[in-house]
């Protein structure tokens, strides 16, 4: 049996696959994403994160709620401990930014959970590996909530 030309390498099946059975990241339930805004002291965005044991906060635009960027909580606690921030700044003073213009992988409620597998292993555009992803409309306007790869982790254990 012949298979396509793939210059030596074989596709590998993830072993999680076989738990996935068409299941979407909708099927994850992700909780709502908690969004902070750039103008918001540090203090106050690692409380609501400690509060409701999120490791990762979407910044946004206060005048449209456009996605900014977002702060990593284990990022920002070494950021503390440095030195490099303290609690009374702003959160842009710590936060990633997303770059304008730059393509960025869309994930929806509708995303199959091997794709968003292949996102978090950085396998989307050769890209380098993934912590968590934002969860958008189809356009992009709304922030839906956050998932991360442990989310995906628990699914995998919780299937049969």
């Amino acid at each position: 049996m012949s298979t396509p030309a793939t210059n030596g390498a074989v596709p590998t099946k993830s072993p999680w696959a076989d738990k996935y059975r068409g299941a979407t990241v909708e099927d994850l339930d992700p909780p709502p994403a908690l969004s902070t805004s750039p103008h918001d002291p540090i203090s106050h965005a690692l409380m609501a994160a400690f509060e409701r044991d999120y490791t990762h906060l979407t910044v946004v635009s206060q005048e449209n709620r456009a996605l900014l960027g977002y702060l990593s909580i284990p990022r920002l606690k070494a950021l503390l401990k440095e030195g490099t921030v303290k609690e009374n700044e702003n959160v842009q003073a710590a936060m990633l930014k997303f770059r304008r213009g730059k393509v960025y992988k869309v994930i929806t409620m509708d995303t199959p959970l091997e794709e968003l597998e292949e996102f978090f292993n950085g396998g989307v555009s050769g890209k380098e590996p993934q912590d968590f992803a934002v969860v958008t409309d189809i356009g992009r306007r709304f922030v839906l909530g956050v998932v991360t790869k442990g989310d995906l982790e628990e699914f995998v254990k919780r299937r049969p």
